[in-house]
C-alpha cells in the first residue's frame, strides 16, 4: 500500500510525513485491500485557530472513501480522519461479508 502525501502551498517537514505514513499503514489491519491512499494537505484562509485541513482519499476496489478533517494541527486531522477511515473500513469489511 502506497501512501501519497501532498501540501498545498507551503513545504512540509518530513517529521509530519513520517506520522501521517504511520497512522495510515495501521489502517491495513482493518481492510486489507486497500490499493493506496492519498493525503491533500492544506490552510485554510481564516481567523479561526482550527484552519489546517487533510483531506484523505482512500483508494479500494469498487470505490474510494473520502475523509477531510479540520483541527488546529495537521497532526491532529489526520488522527481524526485515519479514525473516522477506521469506522469506514469495518463497516464495508462487514458489508462485503455479509453478500
Amino acid at each position: 500500500m502506497k501512501v501519497n502525501v501532498q501540501a498545498v502551498n507551503f513545504n512540509i517537514d518530513r517529521k509530519l510525513v513520517d506520522f501521517i505514513n504511520i497512522r495510515l499503514e495501521k489502517l491495513q489491519q482493518f481492510y486489507d485491500k486497500i490499493v493506496g491512499i492519498d493525503v491533500s494537505l492544506h490552510t485554510e484562509n481564516t481567523s479561526d485557530k482550527e484552519n489546517k485541513s487533510v483531506d484523505i482519499i482512500v483508494r479500494i476496489p469498487g470505490d474510494d472513501l473520502v475523509v477531510k478533517k479540520t483541527a488546529k494541527s495537521f497532526e491532529e486531522a489526520a488522527d481524526m480522519g485515519a479514525e473516522a477511515l477506521e469506522r469506514l473500513l469495518v463497516k464495508r469489511k462487514e458489508k462485503v461479508k455479509a453478500h
